[in-house]
């Protein structure tokens, strides 16, 4: 019995504005926020705790796929969708490091909400 009424927090790490906005737009329904690094990524953090993580890889301070250690090291509840459209070895890489998905760019509409969808639900199961 699902007894939810505020919406699945979702932070989306990217830098790109179009893209960030874009997701917002597709997760419509859920409570999304988004930051352009990863120092932002800690600092937000280090005061929310969202249900989901869209982290892309290439980012103006690092890469996703190391910062991915630390998400699932200190917060191991929150499921993290790695997207990339450039590096053809981050899907394994990412997967290996402990990422719950990975979307290649570009990438649907239909497979962004069953991804999503999919990592969410297996939340509500596990935490009734």
């Amino acid at each position: 019995m699902k007894n939810k009424t505020t919406p699945s927090k979702v932070l989306i790490i990217d830098d790109e504005g179009d893209l960030c906005l874009l997701l917002n737009i597709l997760l419509e329904g859920k409570d999304v926020e988004h930051v352009q690094s990863i120092a932002k990524a800690e600092e937000y953090l280090l005061q929310e705790k969202p249900s989901l993580i869209i982290l892309d890889n290439r980012l103006p301070d690092g890469f996703g796929i190391d910062f991915l250690s630390f998400v699932k090291k200190e917060h191991p509840s929150i499921k993290v969708i790695m997207i990339s459209g450039v590096d053809a070895a981050a899907e394994d890489v990412a997967l290996e490091n402990g990422a719950d998905a990975f979307l290649r760019k570009p990438f649907s509409k239909e497979q962004l909400h069953q991804t999503v969808n999919e990592l969410l639900n297996r939340e509500e199961e596990v935490s009734l």
